[in-house]
């Protein structure tokens, strides 16, 4: 025989992963005995002999009919947990009330490891008080049945255990987003202060007793100064002896000194597990040591099981109501987007409900670099935020979220202050469209029960971490930090973002469907009534008299221009349609095509002052069409918007692999929130022009086109005082 290897040393390295469900200790109110699957005692506490009698059979004896003063309970709670004929699960219990050397017990067995672990556990009540107590645990329940708020629950429960058990005070500890605790309710004895309102950080309760709070829901330390009782190993081979569903299991030191320094004599903890999270606590706390009888402490849990049961179905109500609300905004704006000729005023038409549904001070949404904001985010900011959102790695997560301001870029968090809290999503990939929910930071003073960073001392157990040694109310302003999404929230963003997507999409469709039959319009039957248009011109032109002769010019100037509108309408067809537009390579000179194109705009424009540079020749494999119209486009573009009597200046010249063709006209630059938008398919960027009121915003964009096609770009630039726009195609 040999004494259990005590449990490795708790440092600073090591306190969360303190392996507290192995102490190799039980508290002193009871006796452990551990039985492998042939019933051999591999594990036996220091009292055992002294609580249960001579007849418990010794560390590596096999279990006889005479142990245990032969008596029948204990023998067949052993069998039927040693899974004789029977294939238990681990952690299966059974209990019994049993009487041992003249002493009354809890026997609690339960499976563990293919053997099964017996407690016996002093029982300090008689019969007649555990029947009582029984009663009014049936009664507390049958109340908690009928009470509408978490709220009513949590402060019926805490004065139900309270009464059950004796406690001088019972708090209900609901847990929040960040694992921190709040006492919410509390019966406490009149000479105790009120912790109803304190915060406890997470860290008071470490992973892993978390996960040994939600296996063992109810949790006794009878006597907190209590030395703990060694428990004897059948062999030092053997592995530790895994106490966690143990009711004996003695407490980590460190929770023993955290008790101490609270004036704790005694606690039970009772957990409320809802969805399979740990979502709350009922805490007991004594003066002085306490031990609650077994049946009592069952009956406490029976009654948090069923507080849980209807936490959960008033949080499954709150949803169901949430989900009802947010189904019917949905298809309001589904249906919004399918027949709106704008889909972001659709959106911002609704910002109100959205703002309601989600919890936001502010709604954003950005289409075609067109913004709109609701709430009081100044539009620059708004533009900045979904600047940022959209440069996210592509193929993330459908939406996006923020919290607090240490997740933004440092110089966007300072502009947008004191907004920190974003959800975003996309709506429309073709036209970028992003919808934006912002929240404002929650400034929020948290009464911590005691400072909530615990303190590095060294103390018995080497360096390590020492609870707080103080429970006064210590404040903290807490500021940059939004409340968080919601899972619903998040939710009903995913779905919201498939609907948008989806109605985008039948929306393009019939989109795509008009512009068929009106593109059939424009190449019949408009074309052939304007060629017929453009001939009569002619012939009264030649014919007639001055004014006719001018009559006619009219006509035919106007009826080209129709022409030149309708073949961009045309181009940018093609553009947006799978084909794109078709491109017929030969050697061309460049320099000629623009002279050419150049000599026409003189004629057409004998006021212009046309400045070019131009290489005697410019060989390279391009379509000649196609470059003479983004040549046109671009010479065209400044014509209209630069300064009038200002010279419009070309260039065309070789930089080493590359051909570099510029335009420059005397104007204003571009205002920057515009630029992305530049050469976007009907586009007008620098607003109505007098001197272009019949355009459609296609030049850029076709010219754009034709340039990509070519493998080169198109850009823009200005160089005070002119607009510069440049063209750069490889010469293949």
């Amino acid at each position: 025989m040999s004494t259990q290897a005590p449990p490795p040393q708790v440092t600073l390295d090591n306190c969360d992963r303190e392996p507290i469900h192995i102490p190799g200790l039980v508290q002193a109110h009871g006796a452990l005995v551990a039985f492998d699957a042939e019933g051999r005692v591999t594990h036996l506490s220091a009292n055992a002999a002294q609580l249960l009698g001579d007849t418990v059979p010794a560390v590596g004896e096999a279990l006889q009919p005479s142990h245990f003063e032969a008596e029948p309970k204990v023998h067949e709670l052993l069998a039927e947990l040693l899974g004789i004929g029977t294939p238990n699960a681990e952690g299966d219990t059974g209990n019994a009330d049993v009487v041992l050397a003249g002493r009354s017990f809890d026997l609690i067995v339960h499976r563990s490891a293919g053997g099964a672990i017996a407690e016996f556990e002093l029982r300090p009540a008689s019969m007649d008080q555990v029947a009582d107590f029984a009663l009014k645990a049936h009664r507390a329940m049958d109340k908690l049945k009928r009470q509408g708020s978490i709220e009513a629950l949590l402060e019926l429960a805490v004065v139900a255990v309270r009464q059950l058990t004796g406690f001088d005070r019972v708090m209900g500890y609901r847990f929040r987003h960040d694992d921190s605790g709040e006492v919410v309710a509390e019966d406490r004895h009149e000479a105790l202060e009120p912790f109803v309102g304190r915060r406890y950080p997470a860290g008071d309760i470490p992973a892993q007793a978390r996960r040994l709070y939600v296996i063992n829901t109810l949790r006794l330390i009878a006597d907190v100064p209590a030395a703990p009782v060694a428990v004897t190993a059948a062999s030092a081979e053997l592995p530790p002896l895994d106490m966690s569903h143990c009711v004996l299991r003695a407490v980590s030191p460190i929770h023993i000194e955290y008790l101490r320094n609270m004036g704790v004599g005694a606690s039970m903890s009772i957990s409320l597990v809802v969805n399979g999270r740990l979502w709350g606590m009922l805490a007991c706390h004594h003066r002085g040591a306490l031990q609650v009888p077994y049946s009592v402490r069952m009956a406490c849990d029976v009654l948090a099981q069923v507080l849980a049961a209807n936490v959960q179905t008033l949080l499954a109500r709150q949803r169901a109501a949430q989900a009802a609300t947010t189904t019917g905004l949905r298809g309001r704006l589904v249906e919004a987007m399918l027949h709106a000729e704008d889909p972001a005023q659709a959106l911002m038409s609704m910002a109100d409900d959205l703002a309601v549904a989600f919890e936001a001070e502010a709604v954003i949404v950005s289409q075609d670099a067109r913004l709109h904001v609701h709430g009081d985010l100044p539009a620059e900011t708004g533009a900045r935020i979904v600047q940022w959102v959209a440069q996210r790695e592509p193929g993330r997560d459908a939406i996006f979220t923020t919290q607090a301001a240490a997740e933004l870029p440092t110089e966007l968090a300072a502009q947008c202050a004191p907004y920190f809290g974003f959800l975003a999503l996309r709506f429309d990939d073709s036209a970028s469209g992003w919808l934006v929910l912002a929240r404002k930071e929650q400034i929020e003073t948290v009464q911590w029960g005691g400072k909530p960073e615990k303190v590095y001392t060294t103390g018995p157990l080497g360096p390590r971490l020492t609870p707080r040694g103080s429970f006064d109310i210590w404040k903290e302003t807490v500021r940059g930090t939004s409340t968080p999404w919601t899972a619903e929230q998040q939710e009903f963003a995913r779905q919201l973002h498939d609907e948008l997507m989806r109605a985008g999409a039948a929306r393009l469709a019939e989109v795509s469907r008009a512009r068929a039959h009106l593109l059939a319009m424009l190449g019949h039957d408009l074309r052939d009534p304007l060629q017929s248009i453009a001939m009569a011109a002619k012939a009264l032109e030649l014919g007639a008299s001055a004014a006719g002769t001018r009559m006619g010019q009219r006509i035919q100037s106007s009826s080209s221009r129709m022409s030149r509108l309708i073949g961009q309408v045309l181009d940018a067809s093609l553009l947006q349609s799978a084909g794109g537009l078709q491109l017929q390579f030969a050697q061309v000179d460049l320099a000629r095509v623009l002279d050419d194109m150049l000599d026409e705009t003189r004629t057409a424009y004998p006021g212009l002052q046309l400045e070019q540079h131009l290489p005697e020749s410019l060989w390279m494999n391009a379509d000649a069409d196609r470059m003479a119209q983004v040549f046109g486009n671009l010479v065209s573009n400044a014509r209209h918007h630069g300064e009038p009597g200002e010279a419009v200046v070309v260039t065309l010249a070789q930089q080493g692999a590359e051909v570099l063709f510029e335009v420059r006209n005397t104007a204003p630059p571009i205002a920057p929130e515009l630029v992305p938008s530049l050469f976007a398919a009907f586009s007008r960027p620098q607003g109505p022009n007098p001197r272009n009121r019949g355009g459609l915003g296609l030049g850029l964009h076709i010219a754009e086109a034709v340039v990509e096609g070519h493998g080169g770009t198109v850009a823009y630039r200005y160089e005070a005082p002119q607009v510069v726009f440049s063209v750069r195609l490889p010469q293949r």
